[in-house]
């Protein structure tokens, strides 16, 4: 296989690595995705992470700036950055015993 700079790799039983700068963003992005979504339904994560922060991060993410309450927004353009990522980056399937 040729060497690639970021990667996700996977490793049966639902595993995974993400390798490289890109694909650690790509999780990032997941994590601030959940965040958002457990703070539009009134969970309180953590003391620091307060719906506030969740859209600063979102907004370091996507580009754009969001209000108090655009959960639905943030939450679509996050996803939509997720789902361009996966498609770009490479997934090797370990499970299968291909290696890298």
């Amino acid at each position: 296989m040729e060497n690639l700079d970021s990667y996700i790799v996977k490793h049966g039983d639902g595993v995974s690595a993400f390798i490289g700068r890109d694909a650690t963003r790509l999780m990032h992005a997941r994590t601030v995705y959940h965040a958002l979504r457990a703070c539009k339904a009134g969970m309180r994560l953590t003391r620091t992470a307060t719906p506030t922060r969740s859209f600063e991060l979102a907004s370091a993410i996507t580009g754009k700036r969001y209000k108090r309450g655009q959960y639905d927004a943030a939450m679509a353009d996050v996803r939509a950055w997720i789902l361009a990522m996966e498609s770009a980056l490479p997934v090797i399937d370990r499970s299968k015993g291909e290696s890298a």
